[in-house]
């Protein structure tokens, strides 16, 4: 069992989750490797894909858009799963990671374009070192800086647990109905 865990992250932390991701499947004996989705092969080329973006403004990134997009012929014919990361906090209107407020909005038309087996949301992180000339300027206003709080806030045992979930779907084998 093959599978390529695709990314698009800005600063670092989905590319971490990803790495993480990866590592896991790899422990439960299942071929994983993680790549940018600039840098991605055809997924043609693997059994199975976990895709990733950040999100900024209940969005994904750009790039991976365009990868499944691109790519959405061969996707929707393999196991495929979906995770966001970029939340760094719960707003008072949110009562958990898994609340339907904070799916990205490309989400729905991946559901009935690849038809994933899963979407994930997981916390993310602020480093201000890493942040881009624009963000770090919105960053400075009074506003901004309420919700976008320093610090890391990724759930690694609910990214583990996650993969785990992924890892055993891939290598159990389905069971005949009776």
């Amino acid at each position: 069992m093959r599978v390529i865990v695709v990314y698009a992250s800005r600063y670092g932390s989905t590319r971490e989750i990803a790495e993480s991701i990866a590592e896991k499947l790899r422990q439960r004996g299942v071929q994983a490797e993680a790549r940018s989705v600039d840098a991605a092969p055809d997924p043609g080329d693997y059994d199975a894909v976990v895709i990733g973006s950040a999100v900024y403004m209940g969005r994904w990134i750009k790039e991976a858009v365009e990868f499944v997009q691109r790519n959405r012929t061969a996707l929707a014919d393999m196991p495929v799963w979906l995770f966001s990361s970029g939340p760094l906090e719960l707003g008072p209107e949110i009562a958990s990671i898994d609340d339907p407020k904070l799916e990205p909005e490309e989400i729905s038309g991946f559901r009935e374009m690849i038809h994933p087996r899963g979407h994930r949301v997981f916390f993310g992180a602020l480093d201000p070192g890493k942040l881009g000339f624009m963000h770090r300027t919105l960053r400075k206003l009074p506003a901004a800086r309420a919700v976008l709080l320093e610090g890391d806030f990724r759930d690694r045992n609910d990214i583990e647990a996650w993969a785990e979930s992924i890892a055993h779907a891939l290598v159990t084998p389905p069971v005949a109905p009776a």
